[in-house]
């Protein structure tokens, strides 16, 4: 008679097999829409210009794109497809919003002008330069630099930028103009060197 030998079981103990993980479905392509026209163009110096603007409205942010959603009063808004249109009381009452404080009004106005669908932070830029340009401010920024002849003509439109005077031109808090030109000249720098 033969000798039957056992079987030798495994050394680790076998389960059933599991599931297969159930993956998450591919994401759906995302619709971009076509860019709104840009009919300024942004050169080292007018990008250091702009971003002297957010630093005197005080939504500069370190440079991060949150800066684009600042309500007045430093409360940031959801979305970028419009202007807020949302009405802050503090010292001063204003529904003004985005990097350079775009008050709605002004916003719409420029928005149709400009042919702008949204309040996205390429189409605040390119508002802000038109509004300097309407200012007669840009030729001259673009000849001359940040001279205390360009603020005092962007004082009007952004009430943080000092007059010939040196003050608001509406009264309220500015910043002096060698802080602002030392952070132009700062911004300068850094737009030069990513240039």
């Amino acid at each position: 008679m033969a000798t039957v030998l056992p079987i030798p079981r495994p050394a680790t103990a076998v389960s059933s097999p599991r599931p297969l993980p159930v993956l998450p479905e591919p994401p759906q392509p995302v619709a971009v829409r076509p860019a709104d026209p840009a009919p300024y163009t942004l050169t080292p110096e007018r990008l250091a210009l702009l971003d002297t603007l957010r630093y005197a409205e005080g939504t500069w942010k370190d440079g991060s794109p949150d800066g684009y959603r600042v309500l007045y009063g430093g409360g940031l808004f959801e979305g970028l497809e419009r202007h807020p249109e949302i009405t802050v009381q503090r010292r001063y009452t204003s529904a003004a919003a985005g990097a350079y404080q775009f008050l709605p009004d002004t916003w719409d106005a420029v928005a149709r002008q400009l042919g702008l669908s949204s309040f996205e932070p390429h189409n605040q830029d390119q508002a802000a330069l038109h509004l300097i340009e309407r200012r007669g401010a840009l030729r001259l920024f673009d000849q001359a630099g940040l001279s205390a002849d360009v603020l005092a003509r962007l004082a009007p439109e952004w009430a943080s930028l000092p007059a010939h005077h040196g003050g608001s031109y509406y009264g309220q808090p500015v910043k002096s103009r060698q802080e602002l030109v030392a952070f132009y000249r700062s911004a300068l720098a850094r737009h030069a060197d990513a240039g």
